[in-house]
């Protein structure tokens, strides 16, 4: 009995301390490499303009959530922890989307009705 008792005392201390396999971290390693090469290839590309950016934007948000995900430990965290970090910051990039398509208006509407200057 106390056999038993003293195997489920191990399974619950090595259930608080999962350790997770080495493989995930090199495959994380190794993708974070990968995206970092990506982003370092447009610009050695010379890309511009819209597509320069929306590439770097992407890189960098994947690698950013590779780290949050697995160096954080966020992907075994619980749903509600998950959003609270994850959700403001999407929120944000809502915002900003709104106040550049704002500013694209108020640009326009400036200039249409008082011209380019002189």
């Amino acid at each position: 009995m106390a056999h038993a008792e003293a195997r489920a005392a191990q399974h619950v201390a090595q259930a608080e301390h999962q350790q997770h396999p080495i493989k995930l971290y090199l495959l994380v390693w190794g993708l974070l490499f990968v995206l970092s090469a990506f982003s370092y290839l447009v610009d050695y590309f010379g890309l511009q303009g819209y597509l320069r950016w929306s590439l770097i934007l992407i890189f960098m948000m994947l690698k950013a959530g590779l780290i949050v995900a697995v160096f954080m430990h966020m992907a075994w965290e619980r749903l509600a922890l998950t959003y609270a970090i994850l959700l403001p910051p999407l929120l944000v990039l809502v915002f900003v989307a709104l106040m550049v398509s704002e500013s694209n208006y108020i640009l326009f509407t400036r200039l249409a009705f008082f011209g380019t200057g002189p």
